[in-house]
């Protein structure tokens, strides 16, 4: 079950933020083979004094940041981490996202670290 938190300005969020959500989404679903029902993100919207960057690191031509975290059991190799990455920039690059305004980190625990509204058994 992963958990993306999502971190871009507010107009963007409310001229794109369902199909934002949705690229990500299936991005997820074909790249980790997850099923389509778990679907857990958070949206931060931010004005544009909040969103602080480079706007030239790592020689890229950046106009706005969106970063997007996410936040998973360890299980996935480089490969598949960096497909994934793919993915979801074609995705949103497909609804009009500049992939050089993306920010994409995965930050990784146990399956032991989570709990989905029951107790394992």
């Amino acid at each position: 079950m992963p958990l993306v938190q999502v971190d871009l300005d507010r107009g963007l969020a409310q001229r794109l933020g369902s199909v934002i959500s949705g690229g990500i989404h299936h991005a997820l679903v074909e790249a980790l083979g997850m099923a389509p029902t778990d679907k857990f993100q958070i949206f931060r919207t931010h004005s544009p004094d909040e969103l602080v960057f480079d706007p030239t690191y790592n020689d890229v031509d950046r106009r706005q940041l969106v970063s997007i975290q996410i936040l998973m059991v360890q299980m996935y190799d480089i490969a598949t981490k960096y497909a994934l990455f793919d993915a979801i920039a074609q995705r949103l690059v497909a609804v009009g996202v500049r992939p050089e305004d993306l920010l994409f980190s995965v930050v990784e625990n146990g399956v032991e670290d989570w709990y989905a509204g029951k107790t394992r058994t």
